[in-house]
């Protein structure tokens, strides 16, 4: 399975929230972000603390989605 962050984005979007700003207020690295961008894994503490200054939960801000047919899994 892989992750798509879409939702965040289209929830930073209707805050007019930059990522930076949402780096600042949810006290997470630019490294954790920068992860985010590419939808790539983060550790479930970094989504807790996006979830909790957003006042949202995971699956508001997160997708998984079914790896492409014979993509194989590290």
């Amino acid at each position: 399975m892989a992750v798509k962050y879409d939702k965040l984005w289209d929830i930073l979007k209707e805050r007019n929230m930059m990522k930076t700003d949402l780096v600042r207020a949810a006290k997470i690295s630019t490294n954790a972000m920068a992860k985010l961008g590419r939808n790539e894994d983060v550790r479930v503490g970094i989504l807790v603390k996006i979830c909790g200054y957003l006042g949202c939960k995971i699956d508001d801000i997160m997708d998984m989605v079914p790896d492409k047919a014979g993509e194989i899994n590290g």
